[in-house]
């Protein structure tokens, strides 16, 4: 057991991507003396900042962790996420300031908090995964989606086809005679490394599906045409066409003439949907998580739930 002592639990603020967490950990963050580690796999690029939903600078209330580490394309993990989020919660302990983990990315929440320890393989420079990247980048992610299904079944059915970057990660857990579905299983009963509470925004899907929407609306409005152009010609492009560069890919498939903007936004709307679908999926096994229903309450409302919650595990009530 790799357990880090800290003099403060870790405040945890998950769920669905548009349910609002960014705004209550900010809130937490004033009510609490705290600073925010994003847990989020886009928001570590640099440069995609509309597309990820990433808090600009001006609203940062309260500092933030976890933004710009790397360029687009550059390999980043959960086994990358996890030394420096834990040196970030040193660091704000150190200052006598309350961690705050936010983020609706569950691997990056749980690789952070519990005691999870990734093999070798996990990093960068891998021939394994070299030959499949090379392999999905000729054939497509569908056809190593398929090739993974021969092979370990098991793991393709809880692998989305998609998700290019975790079907590499089961084929090189293969060579390693390791299986990818086995360690998902394990990894809902490995214990906890640091103190933490968790709280997570819930939503009635309808209702988080219309502010997706509106969120999608938004970052069109507020540039993101500009922005995706900007890194197309800083040469990012094969970066941000990653199947999990969800708002990127679409609009460059628009800048190259194959789509209008409207079909471009409606399918970032749908690859939204879809992802969060599967954020509730992963976040609602957690049975540490008090969920909050932020629906028809003002902010101070909600921070004050969330505050009810909190603080006794803080020792402050």
């Amino acid at each position: 057991m790799h357990s880090q002592v800290l003099p403060t639990p870790v405040v945890c603020v998950v769920g669905a991507t548009a349910s609002g967490k960014t705004d209550l950990a900010v809130d937490l963050g004033i009510a609490l003396g705290g600073q925010v580690v994003s847990a989020d796999s886009m928001q570590v690029y640099r440069g995609m900042d509309i597309g990820t939903g990433k808090l600009p600078v001006a609203d940062r209330r309260v500092t933030h962790y976890g933004f710009d580490l790397v360029d687009p394309g550059e390999p980043y993990s959960a086994a990358l996420f996890q030394p420096y989020a834990r040196e970030c919660f040193q660091r704000i302990c150190d200052q006598g300031q309350v961690p705050i983990l936010c983020g609706g990315t569950g691997f990056y929440v749980r690789a952070a908090i519990d005691d999870y320890e990734f093999p070798a393989g996990e990093q960068v420079g891998n021939p394994v995964r070299d030959q499949w990247t090379a392999f999905e980048q000729e054939h497509g992610a569908h056809a190593l989606w398929l090739e993974l299904q021969q092979r370990d079944p098991r793991s393709a059915a809880v692998i989305h086809e998609n998700n290019v970057k975790r079907v590499i990660r089961a084929f090189e857990m293969l060579a390693e005679g390791a299986c990818y579905a086995d360690q998902l299983e394990a990894l809902q009963a490995i214990p906890q490394a640091l103190p933490a509470v968790f709280v997570g925004l819930e939503w009635d899907r309808e209702k988080l599906y219309q502010r997706i929407n509106l969120r999608v609306d938004r970052m069109i409005e507020s540039g993101l045409v500009a922005e995706v152009q900007g890194l197309l010609d800083q040469g990012f492009r094969q970066g941000i066409t990653a199947p999990q560069a969800i708002g990127y890919k679409e609009i460059v498939a628009y800048l190259d003439g194959e789509c209008s903007l409207d079909e471009a936004a409606e399918q970032i709307k749908m690859a939204t949907r879809r992802y969060a679908k599967r954020q509730g999926t992963w976040f609602r096994k957690d049975k540490r998580i008090t969920w909050l229903r932020p629906e028809g309450k003002d902010p101070q409302e909600l921070l004050q739930e969330a505050l009810d919650v909190i603080e006794p595990a803080l020792g402050r009530r």
